[in-house]
């Protein structure tokens, strides 16, 4: 059998792997992630042919449960229990597009069923760019050449109402031109910028459909969240934070972190339902055409689910991308215009929102939080509000910041303050500033003493139009805008 620790060539590894195998004591990491697959023969002979269609029927089928959420009907209906409550109004479009994976597309056809029918067809259209219209000439000779009676769409919108019940959709809203104001709520109507007067589209001329100078694609993350608890795979991941993570004073797991535990200790309510959803945001820009193309900077905001194991928080799958902010420049402080449909959504959120429970087979009342971002440090600066540069430029030390300016070029002292007293580096000269630090470390900011500090900075208007200068104020320090994200409840 094949041991771990021994070292040997690739080649002599791969042939004793082939040959024999991990041995029987193996122990699998589960804690990380791992998992041990047996693999035991099986005498029953399958044809290639049967095979797919089997894989490309559980496909369908397993997209249908991924974007509506339920586990499979017969395992609802199979158990009689007087506890287990009635999936909420979802439950209607699961059950028809389930009825649809199961139609045939017409009578006779055992390869095609009427979903499957419609969203190859899509996946087509998107690959090659057809335009409606062509779709439109598509479906007419597909009715003319298929047998009556079948499922054939007529029209192009029919197709594309069944995206709509999987949740594959997603809401536009403009943008001024200057980074002043979404269109949305208070501006639907309004066709141009109320502080500059810049026109909200790219042409005026007649019987031209509007397009807008900017646009900001928003994807509702509350269906996503409640398909985490829904799907067949996620329902029971979600519980892991507080069922399988251990409380023994190490920090292994987020669950483990300071900021967490406060968290838990401010909002009780909160953290007595361990189905609540704990998310944390990270954005960034980067240029889509390569750094070698134009100066055009794109930011997607996404969200990580902090419910979910360790080596599954982090995955691609679970990935949730709310914003993706266009550009083609920065929008630096003026980031907290694109952020306002994240934010409400996360006011309604908190609120409370109806979702069932695969695993419990319930409905619950589910909460979502924002515990932390992740970002890089300029970011830092355009999220939080606290500018990354300046004299003040840490945000760990604020307002205590040390700082000299050597060249015209700013350099950051003190380090050592943060060593324990009894260190020798705090009275050694040469390997410093030449001074002996005996300060103590800065205390990290408090919420309360950052709202004290924002009173000062008075109103903040965003917008990208001239340059002014600007107004010090001693009392604020560093700030250079109230974040978007002191909305937020909690």
């Amino acid at each position: 059998m094949v041991y771990e620790y021994r070292i040997q060539a690739k080649g002599w590894c791969k042939r004793r792997f082939i040959e024999e195998g991990f041995r029987d004591s193996y122990k699998v990491w589960d804690l990380h992630g791992e998992v041990l697959v047996r693999v035991e023969t099986s005498n029953t002979a399958v044809s290639d042919e049967a095979q797919d269609d089997s894989i490309e029927e559980n496909n369908i089928t397993q997209m249908i449960h991924d974007a509506c959420g339920y586990t499979n009907v017969e395992d609802n209906n199979s158990n009689n229990s007087v506890d287990n409550e009635e999936p909420n109004v979802h439950a209607t479009k699961f059950y028809k597009l389930l009825e649809d994976a199961e139609t045939e597309l017409y009578p006779g056809c055992k390869k095609v069923s009427k979903l499957s029918f419609v969203v190859k067809l899509l996946h087509l259209k998107c690959l090659n760019h057809w335009r409606n219209i062509w779709m439109y000439a598509l479906l007419r000779f597909f009715r003319e050449v298929i047998p009556e009676g079948s499922f054939v769409p007529i029209f192009f919108y029919e197709a594309k109402k069944v995206f709509c019940d999987l949740g594959l959709g997603y809401t536009k809203i403009d943008a001024c031109q200057k980074d002043c104001i979404l269109y949305w709520r208070d501006y639907t109507d309004v066709q141009a910028c109320p502080k500059y007067g810049k026109s909200r589209w790219k042409s005026k001329e007649h019987g031209v459909k509007k397009v807008a100078h900017k646009i900001l694609p928003h994807f509702s993350i509350k269906p996503r969240l409640q398909r985490l608890y829904m799907a067949r795979e996620s329902t029971k991941k979600m519980r892991w934070h507080k069922e399988k993570s251990m409380d023994d004073g190490v920090l292994r797991y987020p669950s483990d972190s300071v900021a967490y535990k406060s968290f838990d200790a401010r909002h009780p309510t909160f953290s007595a339902e361990l189905r609540n959803v704990r998310l944390g945001l990270a954005s960034d820009g980067f240029q889509p055409y390569g750094n070698m193309s134009s100066n055009h900077s794109i930011w997607p905001v996404i969200l990580a689910t902090y419910n979910l194991p360790t080596w599954d928080c982090m995955k691609n799958i679970y990935f949730m991308m709310t914003l993706l902010i266009l550009g083609p420049k920065c929008p630096c402080n003026d980031i907290d215009v694109y952020l306002q449909p994240m934010v409400e959504e996360l006011k309604e959120l908190w609120d409370r929102v109806e979702t069932y429970d695969a695993h419990s087979k319930s409905n619950f009342m589910m909460r979502v939080a924002i515990m932390w971002t992740i970002n890089d440090f300029p970011a830092y600066g355009n999220f939080s509000g606290w500018s990354t540069k300046g004299k003040l430029a840490c945000p760990c030390c604020h307002k205590d910041t040390q700082s000299t300016s050597l060249r015209s070029k700013l350099c950051y002292m003190g380090h050592h303050h943060f060593l324990p007293m009894d260190h020798p580096w705090r009275r050694s000269r040469t390997l410093f500033d030449g001074k002996v630090e005996m300060g103590v470390a800065p205390n990290p900011l408090r919420g309360d003493e950052a709202l004290v500090q924002l009173q000062a900075l008075g109103n903040v208007t965003f917008s990208k139009g001239q340059k002014r200068k600007h107004d010090f104020h001693s009392n604020a320090y560093n700030w250079k805008k109230k974040s978007i994200f002191f909305q937020l409840p909690y």
